[in-house]
């Protein structure tokens, strides 16, 4: 048993290092990959600027539909932003403009991640990679400094 709880704090302790070496002041290692959420209608778009900005791999998650009908889908739109929030390498979320934005726009920003309402995928994800390529620290702050 003690042998098992060793091997958990060891392992804890390992995890731990690493996320905290990957979020610190120094920015991101050369070739990391950092991601950009965005909302349906603005992912076809945005997906065309994947890439490098500078010398990071820029990934755009395209999020399930929201919207319906002009209604929202509250429980998808919070699922959406959650789902940014638990990415450490989220970097920035694109939102629509409708019904569902506020919703949206209070989880992703509780999480300290750039939160863009937008209706133009391209000029939002030009704006993000503006912001990483010309920064040093880290690729989330860039961006939040950047839009916010």
């Amino acid at each position: 048993m003690r042998r098992l709880q060793a091997l958990s704090l060891a392992v804890f302790a390992t995890v731990s290092l690493t996320l905290a070496a990957g979020c610190g002041e120094g920015g991101a290692a050369a070739g990391a990959t950092v991601t950009v959420y965005a909302a349906a209608p603005l992912c076809k778009e945005a997906a065309r600027s994947d890439g490098r900005a500078g010398d990071l791999l820029v990934h755009v998650v395209c999020l399930a539909p929201v919207e319906q009908g002009g209604r929202a889908d509250l429980a998808a739109a919070g699922a959406g932003a959650r789902r940014a929030t638990e990415d450490s390498t989220a970097v920035a979320y694109l939102e629509a403009p409708g019904p569902a934005a506020p919703f949206s726009q209070s989880i992703v920003e509780a999480a300290n991640i750039a939160w863009l309402k937008t209706s133009s995928g391209a000029a939002a994800m030009r704006r993000v990679r503006s912001a990483l390529e010309g920064d040093g620290s880290s690729p989330r702050q860039a961006v939040l400094d950047e839009v916010g």
